[in-house]
């Protein structure tokens, strides 16, 4: 849907329409195409992500307001375990996104990464990386607040509560996609390098640069290129973060009642 001039026979008006059409002309299984890849990164990806967000929202907790909880605090863990996070995401992003391009020449992860390296050169791997980071930062700003501040609503207490977790998670990750959605829709162009519409603008070679790519995404459909495929965006974050937080609150407060209880035996 983030397509800036899509295939006659990928052209769709709806998050509905384009999940039957592609069900319907490539195949059942044709949504969940570059999923191996994102697996791949997410593991390290997250546990990197997460473990310096505990870290820093702690230290910083106690500089900004010592025995509270700092948004701002929060703010700043969430964008610096960004930096982690998109360092080991971005390749398998490249690789996602261009697998799952219409007509995509690619039919496997190990291929893609041969065929990329060989025509851009190791450096494609990262074209995006500033762009991503120029997304994910406020996103993760706004996500991390989000939550904390849905929390200290739904769960004053901060105990473990399964749906307030979901709830705030969903909410949180629903506020930070719709915001930076003009963000993302550069990214993909980034990352796929869309030749059709680039050719449209006679650009020659590869693009780069979060300029380049604002530029090039108002050429080519104006504002309202930039809220391309705003819907799907939010209806796949919300459960995303959802599962995210409620998975790692669980297990929080698993191994924190495991070592809690250990130390209390011994």
């Amino acid at each position: 849907m983030q397509s800036l001039q899509p295939d006659p026979k990928a052209q769709y008006r709806s998050v509905y329409e384009a999940l039957k059409k592609m069900v319907l002309t490539e195949g059942l299984w044709r949504p969940l195409r570059g999923v191996n890849v994102t697996m791949l990164g997410a593991g390290p990806a997250h546990a990197l992500y997460f473990a310096c967000y505990e870290k820093m929202k702690k230290s910083l907790s106690e500089i900004f307001q010592s025995g509270g909880n700092s948004h701002l605090a929060n703010g700043i863990a969430g964008s610096v375990a960004t930096l982690l996070h998109d360092a080991v995401m971005n390749p398998a992003e490249v690789v996602k996104q261009r697998l799952q391009m219409f007509n995509s020449p690619y039919t496997s992860v190990l291929g893609c990464v041969r065929a990329v390296r060989r025509s851009e050169g190791w450096a494609a791997f990262y074209r995006s990386y500033t762009t991503q980071l120029s997304m994910n930062v406020p996103f993760q700003a706004i996500h991390f607040i989000s939550y904390e501040l849905l929390q200290e609503r739904l769960n004053p207490r901060r105990r473990y509560s399964p749906a307030s977790h979901v709830v705030a998670g969903a909410v949180a990750g629903a506020v930070a996609a719709a915001a930076t959605t003009p963000l993302d829709v550069c990214k993909t162009l980034l990352n796929t390098q869309e030749s059709t519409a680039l050719s449209s603008l006679n650009i020659r070679g590869h693009l780069s640069g979060m300029a380049n790519a604002f530029s090039t995404v108002y050429r080519l459909g104006g504002v309202a290129a930039f809220f391309k495929g705003v819907q799907a965006r939010v209806i796949y974050q919300m459960p995303s973060t959802a599962i995210a937080w409620s998975v790692y609150e669980f297990f929080k407060y698993f191994l924190t009642k495991h070592t809690l209880e250990k130390k209390a035996s011994s």
